[in-house]
């Protein structure tokens, strides 16, 4: 028999987009999905001429014991947990959001700790566990503690998520772990909080400070995720924390301007009382987190990605941001038309600065 590979968060584009992807993975006979609700995407149907492995989906709140029967049940041999977001489906309730992702997590963890044909565990998390705080070193690398511990939101579920892996890495040896630290995913189809943000037609920002940004294509997204849940290549270790994101870096004013975003700069707490009403009208889940990210930025070194794991990223972040801007409508100050507007000025200012 040949792979069983159970994926969490299936009905997000990520899950969806990795399930269509390994199912593709010659050697894989069979992908369970696991969500409370089933994907909006055609998962099951084969659209190519490629052998695809069969799909088959189990409705299932991972907070609750049944996911342990499933697994039992098609005696899964790879997991692969995605449901482990800034957001839940169907909620804007901050309890829900840090029960799916850190009561859910330690169920599914119980439950791959007790089965024992579970021999490669993929978790992913974010680089949110560094935290955005103004003495943060220059670029954070997998062995370093974040200066200011996260104290609340998505950021300190990951902490959280983080500690239970390890402690299940400890009493389960056997089970090769992964853990995939994504910076801001962005891409055409991501449903991510940046990626809604940067679709706003008017940008607020914190006066005074333009922090620095990566950003990861949600194509680079799924094929580090692919890599993560099959045996490594010749040379490659894909056991192990890494950091993942496009290379480079923009600042924010730099981002703004390649969207065509005219930007708002405001005072901090009317920034967080716009972002307070964001959250409350479902407008936009502008959260405390993703506000001290655009306050003081992030940014980290993918080293390990590239030389142990052995994965460089197609898209980097000027790269990632750029099919993002492709993808959406024209911002107020389309980059061509600010170009324009330069020009004529130019011509219209003296030659070297002298005469009338």
């Amino acid at each position: 028999m040949g792979k069983v590979v159970l994926v969490t968060g299936v009905a997000r584009h990520l899950g969806s987009r990795f399930v269509q992807a390994v199912r593709r993975e010659p050697g894989v006979d069979l992908v369970v999905g696991v969500d409370v609700q089933p994907s909006g995407y055609d998962l099951a149907g084969d659209h190519d001429a490629s052998p695809l492995a069969a799909y088959t989906f189990a409705a299932a709140d991972i907070r609750r014991p049944t996911v342990a029967r499933i697994i039992a049940e098609h005696r899964v041999d790879t997991v692969v947990h995605l449901n482990v977001s800034a957001t839940t489906l169907g909620s804007t309730s901050r309890s829900t959001v840090k029960e799916t992702n850190v009561i859910g997590t330690m169920q599914l963890l119980a439950a791959v700790q007790k089965a024992p044909t579970v021999r490669r565990l993929v978790v992913k998390s974010t680089t949110s566990v560094y935290g955005s705080a103004p003495r943060d070193p220059a670029v954070f690398h997998e062995r370093m503690q974040p200066k200011v511990l996260p104290s609340g939101g998505f950021a300190k579920d990951a902490v959280e998520v983080e500690g239970y892996v390890r402690g299940f890495a400890r009493r389960r040896p056997d089970v090769a772990v992964s853990v995939l630290r994504f910076a801001n995913i962005v891409g055409p189809h991501a449903d991510t909080p940046l990626n809604e943000y940067f679709s706003l037609p008017v940008l607020p920002t914190v006066l005074g400070y333009d922090p620095r940004l990566q950003f990861v294509h949600e194509d680079d997204a799924v094929e580090v995720l692919r890599l993560a849940s099959v045996e490594p290549r010749r040379g490659t270790t894909n056991s192990g924390t890494f950091n993942v994101a496009g290379d480079g870096v923009l600042v924010l004013s730099q981002a703004a301007r390649r969207l065509g975003r005219p930007t708002v700069p405001m005072l901090l707490p009317a920034v967080s009382w716009v972002a307070g009403l964001a959250r409350q009208t479902r407008m936009l889940d502008f959260s405390p987190e993703q506000l001290r990210l655009l306050t003081h930025g992030r940014v980290v070194d993918t080293t390990h990605l590239r030389e142990t794991f052995g994965y460089i990223p197609a898209f980097t972040t000027e790269a990632a941001l750029a099919d993002l801007g492709r993808s959406t409508r024209a911002g107020l100050l389309p980059p061509e038309r600010i170009a324009r507007w330069t020009s004529r000025v130019a011509e219209l200012l003296p030659v070297g600065g002298g005469g009338n």
